[in-house]
């Protein structure tokens, strides 16, 4: 775990106010259970070992019933203030994701240059080397970076609302954005609220640094750094996970 001072290194921002509607169950994605730990819990401990991590604020809904027993589990496994916070979000993820900048900012009283990783919660497959690799964007002229992985599959553009396709689109040059994203906190923070107030659609963080004409490198992303979204994923999730816990003891 991180020594550093609240002001110094990188802080991580996990949104974890969304309901994950997709994978059809009565608890939150974030709070399903792999391994008697919750999927929030294995992605908080991907930043749990890292020397350039200051700080981990969990952005929570309003209210959330499942959040206590999480942070009692953490406390209880020695991770507590002021290493990690917790704050209350939005309605939609670049709501949480402002309120969370605004915490950092207007309560832990970080400066604006000060760098902030955003992470899915449901994101905890993350590999070490795929994260020191966008730790090193801070060293660049870039504005900020995010990880990503180059589109391999042919890609097709439906006609709307028919399940049929238009044509065939070119992949080249496409990436799937994936998280962490990060940046520095000042600046994300003004492009999510100008997005916002200009009624653009934001999807991520990048879109939003996008949308102010900020440079934003692509961070090449292990295959494996998948988001739980549906059904499906647990069981690959589940797999992932045992088997970097076995590498870990080999």
């Amino acid at each position: 775990m991180s020594d550093l001072s609240a002001k110094s290194g990188v802080w991580v921002i996990i949104p974890a106010a969304g309901i994950g509607s997709r994978m059809g169950s009565d608890i939150p994605k974030q709070y399903l259970t792999i391994q008697s730990k919750t999927i929030l819990e294995h992605t908080i401990s991907r930043f749990l070992t890292f020397d350039a991590i200051a700080g981990i604020l969990i952005v929570v809904g309003e209210n959330d019933p499942y959040w206590p027993k999480v942070e009692s589990s953490l406390a209880n496994s020695g991770v507590a203030t002021p290493f990690l916070h917790v704050t209350t979000g939005g309605a939609e993820r670049a709501d949480t994701v402002v309120k969370g900048l605004n915490f950092l900012s207007d309560e832990l009283g970080l400066p604006e240059d000060q760098w902030v990783m955003v992470h899915d919660a449901a994101r905890p497959c993350v590999r070490d080397q795929d994260l020191l690799s966008l730790l090193d964007i801070r060293n660049s002229d870039f504005a900020g970076g995010i990880l990503a992985l180059p589109v391999k599959d042919t890609m097709k553009r439906e006609v709307i609302d028919k399940q049929l396709i238009s044509h065939t689109e070119s992949r080249e040059q496409l990436w799937h954005a994936l998280t962490p994203q990060l940046f520095r906190l000042g600046a994300l923070s003004s492009a999510i609220k100008f997005a916002k107030q200009a009624g653009k659609q934001l999807t991520d963080e990048a879109s939003a640094m996008e949308q102010v004409g900020e440079s934003v490198a692509l961070v090449e992303s292990a295959s494996d750094n998948i988001k739980l979204t549906t059904p499906s994923d647990l069981p690959l999730i589940e797999f992932l996970l045992q088997q970097r816990e076995i590498n870990t003891d080999a």
